[in-house]
């Protein structure tokens, strides 16, 4: 079983570790937030813990619901009062069976009144009680984040209360939805609970633009509706998120180096949210083939809004904004390199834009194009192999020399060409860049010589 240290947590009568920690510890992992219930005053509780882990104190909540926070180094400890006069009270109002165990202080006791350490044991969960979500309605979509983080099952009524109650995930606050939708989309299997949320009806209460593209059906390259394929290209993104090896073994390395665990999670949710501007922006032709035109601009200004309500971080829109409304960009470079009209600096250009977002952009093109169909035919597997290959040239040639310092800077406009600053400055720079990027120049002399030939054609 599990024991606490004496020197940290005070050995009180009335004091109870309850929860994920509790959870967490039994499955042998370490956590670092840790919550405490007790019978006597917190403040009082937590002045004690403080001073044994020479932490600082914080307090939090809402006036009748005060959490007294010590913070001390990487761990947190969080205390509050027993909700309810026992500990089984407490923790009959939580909101899984396996998250509804404690540890007396005390007496080193564990407390499981309701079944959580069979839960533990069988990889389930499972709700205390059938009011749970309505409670609390952040609980329905975080039955799927726990699943995804810890590799469990949600028993069969747990799924069937959440499918009756689904509707109710509306009510919950923005940042909250944000909090437990990313920790799960962070995870590596965290499509097989995506499918889930969507069987139960969660995932289209949770976006309800994604309820459009059910039956939406799409042109001769498609063999599925707009939802279907959505799916499909997420499974294939974090299918290549696990194992870029497989796909990209020459640049593997270097794609685990730049999409850590955050980063994985927005790119799932810009693939999840890439189309729904299709059924909006749907027409036929004369001969009945389905068009999407504009649905790249149209998906990402509609991400926008869902981004403002679940509360994202700026970066975290900008990075959504610029996947989604690039991503069909990569096709229409295939397009001119199918036609030999494709030259280095329009994929210099491309690189140049797309920045460090390249390879990410490029993984989503990967997964996108490999949704498209069952079996993939012949244009389909060149245009996975076109991509490929400009992966290895963003990693391998692009990156290098754009990392070597610029042949001349601003100071060269002035003092050699005699220029006054301007936003032309911007344009001349860019120019010498590209050129540098492309091979065209290579050194200052050359790049010199560049800025002389546009000044003489330009100014």
């Amino acid at each position: 079983m599990i024991q606490f240290n004496s020197n940290i947590f005070p050995q009180t009568k009335g004091s109870y570790i309850i929860g994920g920690s509790i959870r967490d510890l039994l499955l042998g992992r370490i956590p670092t937030d840790y919550d405490i219930a007790v019978t006597e005053n917190p403040e009082k509780f937590a002045k004690k813990m403080a001073a044994n882990t020479t932490g600082h104190l914080v307090e939090m909540g809402k006036p009748g619901q005060t959490i007294i926070r010590v913070v001390s180094g990487d761990n947190i400890f969080d205390i509050t009062s027993l909700n309810g006069k026992s500990i089984e009270d407490d923790l009959n109002k939580r909101d899984f069976t396996i998250n509804a165990m404690a540890y007396a202080l005390s007496s080193g006791e564990i407390i499981d009144c309701l079944g959580g350490l069979r839960d533990l044991a069988d990889k389930k969960i499972r709700m205390v009680s059938k009011n749970i979500f309505r409670k609390d309605p952040i609980r329905l979509i975080r039955a799927y984040r726990i699943g995804a983080c810890l590799d469990f099952e949600i028993e069969s009524q747990t799924v069937s209360l959440i499918r009756e109650n689904a509707d109710l995930i509306q009510n919950s606050a923005g940042e909250r939805i944000r909090a437990e939708l990313f920790k799960m989309l962070g995870t590596s299997k965290s499509y097989y609970y995506l499918s889930q949320m969507a069987d139960a009806g969660l995932l289209i209460a949770l976006f309800p633009d994604l309820g459009r593209l059910i039956g939406c059906l799409q042109n001769r390259h498609h063999h599925y509706d707009v939802f279907e394929h959505t799916m499909k290209a997420y499974y294939h993104l974090e299918t290549i998120l696990n194992d870029p090896g497989k796909l990209l073994p020459d640049t593997s390395s270097q794609i685990l180096q730049c999409i850590d665990e955050d980063r994985a999670a927005l790119l799932k949710c810009a693939i999840l949210l890439h189309d729904i501007g299709k059924p909006l922006v749907k027409t036929l032709d004369k001969r009945g083939e389905s068009h999407f035109y504009g649905h790249a601009q149209k998906s990402a200004d509609m991400a926008q809004k869902i981004s403002q309500r679940l509360k994202f971080a700026n970066r975290e829109k900008r990075f959504i904004d610029f996947i989604i409304r690039n991503h069909i960009k990569p096709l229409f470079l295939f397009a001119a390199h199918q036609k030999k009209r494709l030259a280095r600096k329009g994929l210099t250009r491309f690189f140049i834009k797309c920045g460090d977002n390249t390879p990410h952009l490029l993984l989503h093109t990967l997964a996108d194009i490999k949704a498209k169909q069952k079996q993939l035919n012949q244009r389909n597997e060149t245009f996975i192999t076109f991509v490929k290959e400009m992966v290895h040239d963003f990693f391998y040639s692009f990156k290098p020399r754009s990392k070597k310092p610029p042949l001349i800077t601003g100071y060269d406009l002035i003092h050699t060409f005699g220029l006054t600053p301007s936003p032309m400055f911007k344009t001349i720079l860019n120019l010498v860049e590209e050129a540098k990027l492309t091979n065209k120049v290579n050194s200052r002399s050359e790049a010199l010589g560049l800025v002389k030939d546009f000044i003489s054609n330009n100014i």
